[in-house]
């Protein structure tokens, strides 16, 4: 398919980890921004908290004018510990007592995804889930981690393609879920729309 018969596709987040997901798959997303406040957005369990989050940020971008027939993929993620939502931590005295909290155990990261088709008006979405466990990080590793600033950006205080990646001693699932997308779920969702995931490549380069 050329460049020019090819649907564009819009991130409806902000989140660098996301975009670089989508551009090692062979993906060229443009990034527009929901605005969304996510503090006003309520669920009963982290899994359709997330869910929630992702289908309103894909709506939100999905109305503007300018991005009518393409295709907007929402996304949003938590960590789901002990049946409480853990998304970006408030503060440095948050995100320690997090990890003070985590270490040692396991938590399962929810990531909603939603793609919305702004041709034809549908849309669907899906929550991925992946059991994280948590190694078990000194107070000193952890007060230099959060000195470092990265828990402050990342749903649950962590990510796996950061610093605190020597401090997670392993998954079960899919690891782009936690980083901030699942790109098995993402083919499964255009699938739906009517949409091979091959057909939104860039061209190879050289």
């Amino acid at each position: 398919m050329t460049a020019q018969r090819r649907r564009r596709l819009v991130l409806a987040s902000q989140s660098p980890a996301r975009l670089g997901l989508l551009r090692q798959a062979g993906l060229v997303p443009e990034v527009l921004v929901s605005g969304v406040d996510e503090d006003a957005v309520t669920a009963p369990t982290p899994a359709e908290l997330a869910l929630a989050l992702a289908e309103a940020k894909a709506s939100v971008v999905a109305a503007k004018p300018e991005v009518h027939g393409a295709l907007v993929i929402g996304c949003d993620s938590v960590l789901d510990l002990d049946g409480q939502a853990l998304g970006k931590p408030a503060d440095a005295e948050e995100a320690t007592a997090r990890w003070k909290a985590m270490r040692g155990r396991a938590g399962t990261l929810q990531t909603g995804h939603c793609v919305w088709d702004t041709a034809s008006g549908r849309h669907v979405a899906a929550t991925a889930s992946t059991v994280v466990h948590f190694g078990e990080p000194t107070d000193e590793e952890i007060a230099a981690y959060v000195a470092s600033g990265e828990p402050l950006f990342v749903a649950g205080a962590f990510t796996l393609d950061g610093r605190s990646a020597p401090f997670i001693d392993g998954i079960e699932g899919d690891h782009g879920n936690v980083i901030g997308l699942s790109l098995p779920l993402l083919r499964r969702l255009l699938a739906e729309l009517g949409v091979g995931i091959t057909e939104l490549w860039a061209p190879a380069e050289g």
